[in-house]
């Protein structure tokens, strides 16, 4: 331990102990900087720079940098952070161990200790990202969905066992537990950490900080913790002692002042401040709230903001330590001793305590009245689409006629009156009848398996007696009949952390229900509702209060711990259902209590889907459209006859909060968060292999030694010169990294999905992109795979398709326009003759989630750079950490401006071993008719470190030099 500043300090830290702490108040009292005029987020990641300070990979100057961080204009510095811990969620975190499996070959392969490839900080990772809907409506649909889960992902769940007794840092909570977000927030989070020292008596306190693999990570913002999601690359640098580098940020400051209305959820706050912080903006910027209405708000509220960080962009959404932080350890079942720990830290640094306006120094500073915050819906593509809930039915009609370009859906003369009969009676088709020709939906369900006899929920029709259910996807199958058009509600998902962890809006749904089913009110059997919280106590207390009882009457049956829908883990739909959509190519709508609605991530063939409180979900199940005023149009009648609106249902305030204090116990936190593995038998019984190393089998596919390290050597090549390269895609604006590397379904006529027949596996086995990431034959394959990106090169189609151009000038066919076919392929093609490639896109590429495969998928097609007119700040990262060159057209300057078509030449010069981070260099392009132009575009390396994980070749092979370097 280093103390360059003379600023480690005794505190007391409750309960008769003295603690000690790198002191902030000390460092300012030496004349350093004015610290407490500091944004809270700036002075915890200055604790950590302060703290780690060794002269080596943290400078004094980096501390005396940050110390004076400049609210107007922060210095242009990148930021040595090293974070206490690391979280994983199981998509991203399959990968990253597989990895660190490779890592370990590979250190073994050149004569060294394996076991020098160890996380230096502690790792936890929660299985959450598996579970699919595919049973629902069920007092069965938990336990059958949970056994198709282990069905399906049994080689990969017995890969993370390996992982757990292979490095000594790593604890694995099991599926079935819940989300990781809410998980962390509930259980792992400690607010403030200690660590006991060999030279010292008493234990050093710090702040409890991390970085995680998923970009919701943020959510614990919401308790005062610093944190936020990066790339699996990144936190792999970070797991090995590396730390997170960033360039100074802007902290902008949000000043909350009065209250929510009557009737007004937390959903509707962060829809609203989602809206308003896209608008200002943020990207890559510290978001702090503070304020009298911050002060007001309890944590699952601001965890709700803190959530949806990533949808308004910026890297945090923090809220600083104060009574509510505590008095929610408290009520969440952490000790007693934690608490005041946690207090008395942040009391000692001067930390504790809502700023108030005027205390504090922000590069900008916006001011929200909670009051003006209505009850609203966001989509039907976007979160940041924030539609006021009685305008919703306006906004749909204008988008079904819209345009395709303009962001609409491009039909004429729609009337929303016409609807479809969908006859749902009789058994599923058996294996090979599916209706739509995208059998992928099937995942692996048999008739005549132990599914066959499923207990529907009461409101739903129900089989003849005595007449057996065969069911491939149990009651998705559901017997009766609907009616389906335009703006249907097809999925009602009460799903994702976002939402799932704050009682109150879960309470309210709760309410809601209990008032419909009260009244008599049903939903209709063409509706795919689901119920999949964040936690099992969210289950404890629906089941204290009795409202469990009355979402299973409208069919919100619990169907698993995780993320589902939200991630598109939503499952099939009847295949009639499917049929009819296809059939009249309708524009069918879900509602879902999730962060993200980008297209065909919810479902593939699911085109609206909106974002909205759970409350609103149950409301919208019943309604059975989006195309309704719910201000002034009833949702139905009741027994009586009488127009029942959604104000007949709303619960109020008080109700909620009765509800709320007869529920909630901090010893259920503490029995539900003990004995993992014991809680799912399940899990015991998967066999686990033992060894430093892991024994890679060729026949799995599922699990595949990544090609990273083929060929590695000791020394770091040279940055040179791209030239002569090709187009893969022309993309628009707001690709996200679900159009780059989808996580659903694997379509039986994609490459994944011909190569995995090519092993002998059958559509109905496929599983998802994201249950295959442990397998690089597959996601290569399956990256620009999304059904609903748009190559421009390919004007017209949708799909993971472009044109190849021959080597020749004249290109691909015979008159010169290039040869159509999927981007794998061409790659391939292009790789035969050793051609670079590049990826040209609009704003705001690589949106969304935190998805490493996004970066590692390019790479592995041969993309040497991307440019780009603006980047999300993890994708962008997430490129440099592969050694894909991120590079940004200047302003006003696109692929489209510039008349391009694909069939161009490109090269990129000015590159070599002397770059600085931001320099700009040269796109030369060159056209077929011999037409030559150069342009400059800005270098999106940013900071130092970055220079160096380029020149490796990424940040895995720098490390691993640098640990046999040692």
């Amino acid at each position: 331990m280093h103390d360059e500043f003379k600023t480690l300090k005794k505190f007391d830290a409750g309960n008769g102990r003295e603690g000690l702490l790198f002191s902030l108040p000390a460092l300012e009292e030496q004349g350093v900087a004015k610290i407490s005029r500091l944004p809270i987020s700036i002075r915890i990641v200055l604790e950590s720079v302060l703290r780690n300070c060794d002269g080596k990979k943290v400078r004094r100057k980096d501390v005396e940098a940050l110390a004076n961080w400049n609210a107007k204009s922060p210095a242009n510095e990148e930021i040595p952070f090293v974070v206490a811990r690391i979280v994983l969620q199981d998509f991203t975190g399959v990968p990253l161990v597989v990895d660190l499996a490779a890592m370990r070959s590979a250190v073994k392969r050149l004569g060294h200790d394996p076991k020098i490839i160890e996380p230096l900080v502690p790792v936890d990772l929660v299985v959450d990202h598996s579970v699919q809907v595919d049973f629902f409506g069920s007092v069965r649909a938990l336990e059958l969905n949970l056994d198709m889960e282990f069905k399906r992902n049994r080689e990969r769940y017995q890969f993370l066992k390996w992982g757990q007794q292979a490095f000594k840092t790593f604890q694995l909570i099991p599926p079935g537990i819940g989300i990781v977000h809410q998980v962390n927030l509930e259980y792992l989070a400690k607010g403030v950490l200690s660590s006991q020292l060999s030279t010292l008596k008493s234990q050093l306190f710090f702040p409890d900080t991390l970085v995680g693999t998923d970009s919701h990570t943020t959510m614990i913002n919401g308790l005062g913790v610093v944190g936020w999601g990066v790339g699996g690359i990144e936190a792999e640098a970070g797991m090995l002692g590396q730390p997170v580098y960033f360039l100074t940020p802007e902290v902008v400051g949000v000043h909350m002042r009065g209250q929510l209305r009557e009737g007004v959820t937390a959903t509707d706050l962060v829809l609203h401040i989602t809206q308003l912080l896209r608008a200002q903006k943020v990207v890559g910027k510290f978001v702090e709230f503070y304020g009298e209405g911050a002060a007001s708000l309890p944590v699952p509220d601001r965890a709700t903001i803190g959530n949806m960080s990533p949808e308004y962009g910026a890297t945090m959404g923090y809220f600083p330590i104060d009574q509510e932080s505590v008095a929610y350890l408290m009520a969440t079942g952490r000790t007693e001793e934690q608490c005041l720990a946690f207090e008395n830290y942040f009391r000692a640094q001067k930390m504790f305590g809502m700023p108030l306006k005027g205390e504090i120094d922000y590069s900008v500073d916006i001011d929200l009245n909670l009051a003006d915050v209505q009850p609203s819906v966001a989509g039907p593509k976007r979160p940041q689409d924030r539609i006021n809930l009685p305008d919703l039915e306006k906004t749909f009609r204008e988008l079904l006629e819209k345009p395709v370009r303009d962001g609409g859906y491009g039909k004429q003369n729609v009337d929303l009156r016409e609807k479809h009969l969908v006859e749902l009676n009789g058994s599923a088709p058996r294996n090979g009848e599916m209706a739509s020709s995208d059998k992928k939906e099937d995942q692996g369900i048999n008739p005549g398996d132990e599914l066959n006899k499923i207990e529907m929920t009461s409101n739903r029709p129900t089989p003849d007696p005595g007449k057996e259910i065969e069911a491939e996807s149990s009651d998705v199958f559901t017997h009766g009949r609907t009616h389906v058009g335009h703006g249907s509600v097809l999925i009602a998902a009460i799903t994702s952390c976002t939402n799932t962890s704050n009682p109150s809006v879960m309470i309210a749904a709760g309410l809601l229900a209990k008032k419909a089913v009260e009244r008599g009110l049903r939903v209709d059997p063409g509706v795919k509702t689901s119920l999949a919280p964040g936690s099992r106590v969210v289950s404890d207390y629906l089941h204290k209060t009795g409202l469990q009882k009355y979402l299973d009457q409208l069919g919100f049956n619990l169907v698993g711990y995780g993320c589902t829908t939200c991630i598109g883990n939503s499952g099939p739909l009847h295949p009639n259902i499917e049929k009819a959509i296809h059939k009249y190519d309708l524009v069918a709508a879900s509602v879902l209590s999730g962060n993200r609605n980008f297209e065909a991530r919810v479902h593939q063939h699911i085109k609206a889907n909106f974002l909205m409180s759970p409350p609103l979900v149950v409301a919208f199940a019943l309604a059975g459209r989006v195309h309704i005023n719910l201000a002034r149009e009833p949702l139905g009648k009741d027994r009586n006859g009488k127009k029942i609106f959604l104000r007949d249902l709303w619960p109020s305030l008080s109700e909620i909060r009765d509800a709320m204090q007869t529920a909630l116990a901090p010893e259920t936190y503490r029995k539900l968060y003990r004995d993992f593995a014991d809680q799912n038998p399940k899990w015991n019984e998967i066999p686990a292999s033992t060894g430093d190393i892991y024994q890679w089998d060729e026949k799995s596919d599922y699990i595949h030694e990544p090609p990273f390290f083929e060929k590695f050597s000791m020394e770091p090549g040279h940055i040179e010169e791209i030239r002569g390269a090709r187009a893969l895609g022309i993309f628009g604006d707001t690709v996200t990294t679900d159009h780059i590397s989808p996580a659903g379904a694997i379509k039986e006529s994609s490459p994944a999905g011909k190569y995995l027949m090519s092993r002998g596996i059958q559509p109905r086995d496929f599983n998802s992109y994201g249950s295959r990431r442990g397998n690089d034959l597959v996601m290569t394959r399956g990256t620009f795979a999304n059904v609903r990106i748009k190559n421009l090169m390919v004007p017209g189609t949708e799909g993971g398709v472009t044109k190849y151009f021959s080597p020749s000038r004249t290109g691909g066919s015979k008159n010169g326009e290039g040869e159509q076919m999927s981007i794998f392929d061409a790659a391939m093609k292009y790789a035969e003759t050793r051609t670079p490639l590049v990826i040209l896109a609009g704003h705001e590429y690589g949106t969304g989630s935190s998805r490493d495969w996004a970066a590692k998928g390019t790479r592995l097609l041969g993309v040497k750079a991307v440019v780009a007119a603006s980047f999300e700040r993890i994708h962008r990262s997430n490129l440099v950490g592969m050694g894909v060159l991120p590079l940004q057209f200047a302003e006003g300057t696109t692929a489209q401006s510039l008349g391009l078509d694909g069939s161009e030449r490109f090269s990129i010069t000015g590159l070599a071993d002397s770059i600085k981070p931001g320099q700009q260099v040269r796109l030369e392009i060159e056209r077929t008719n011999g037409e030559k132009r150069a342009l400059p575009v800005q270098l999106r390396i940013d900071t130092p470190i970055e220079i160096d994980y380029y020149r490796h070749g990424g940040i895995l092979p720098f490390v691993l030099r640098q640990l046999l370097s040692k």
